[in-house]
């Protein structure tokens, strides 16, 4: 017999759903036919336009995630509601403006932030990582970047805590957190100009941070290439450097670091 979570896995499951299954061959509660016809399911679908991956959380751990630039409100929506009917709980959706957003809500209930560019169609997920995401960003001005990193964690199930405006021109703002830099399970340092605080966070922590170079600053930034250079040239050790303005590549990662050895 079938318990009711494995019944659900028909319309949708997860890696911990086949993991169940598989479990349950081993031990003889399921046979082999019926493991295959829970496991049967068509991995996409065709949409014409796009294709939304309904495996992608088996095998990464998290939903596909639709980047919103370039697309259509029409198009978002479309998809959205493809990864709904699959069965995905929370569809993350990056870099849309505020007219797209409006649009998108009048087929989805979207919770949107125009700070980040970030709309949240379905569930936020209670934090579930074996840490927090500690995201520091050195600049008023980097804190668009910066939340669209937070915010792309807890939508993945992380605990985070920002500080802001703890860029190294005022060193003292950063140090009187360094309680929160020693405790965290993974951090990201935003920084546009000649984007230092990477260097000197990871100078204080014993976990990996991932160094987001933004944008912001004069002209011989050359629109963040100075400090993505700055990061990628750092002397200290456990740096990782994601794109310039890439918040949601840092925060996935940073996600992940989160999970690594959960239960």
């Amino acid at each position: 017999m079938l318990n009711a979570r494995q019944k659900a896995a028909g319309d949708f499951m997860d890696k911990y759903d086949i993991l169940a299954i598989l479990e349950q061959v081993k031990s003889g509660g399921l046979s082999v036919q019926e493991a295959f016809l829970l496991l049967k399911k068509k991995p996409f679908e065709d949409l014409g336009f796009a294709k939304p991956d309904f495996h992608r959380t088996i095998r990464q751990g998290n939903t596909e995630v639709i980047y919103g630039e370039g697309k259509t409100p029409e198009q978002i929506a479309a998809i959205a509601s493809s990864l709904l009917k699959n069965g995905e709980k929370t569809v993350l959706i990056t870099r849309i403006d505020r007219a797209a957003a409006e649009e998108i809500s009048l087929k989805h209930s979207l919770r949107y932030d125009p700070v980040s560019r970030l709309g949240i169609i379905g569930e936020l997920p209670s934090p579930s990582g074996t840490g927090k995401i500690l995201v520091a960003a050195a600049g008023t001005s980097d804190i668009p970047v910066a939340e669209e990193a937070a915010q792309t964690a807890e939508a993945f199930g992380c605990k985070t805590v920002r500080l802001y405006d703890v860029g190294v021109s005022g060193l003292h703002r950063l140090l009187s957190y360094s309680d929160e830099i020693m405790s965290a399970r993974a951090i990201i340092a935003a920084a546009g100009m000649e984007g230092a605080l990477a260097s000197v966070i990871a100078g204080l922590a014993d976990c990996p941070v991932i160094a987001l170079p933004t944008s912001v600053g004069y002209g011989a930034s050359l629109g963040g290439i100075a400090a993505l250079l700055s990061m990628l040239n750092s002397c200290a050790s456990g740096v990782s450097v994601v794109n310039i303005d890439n918040g949601f590549g840092a925060g996935y990662l940073a996600a992940m670091i989160n999970r690594i050895n959960e239960a």
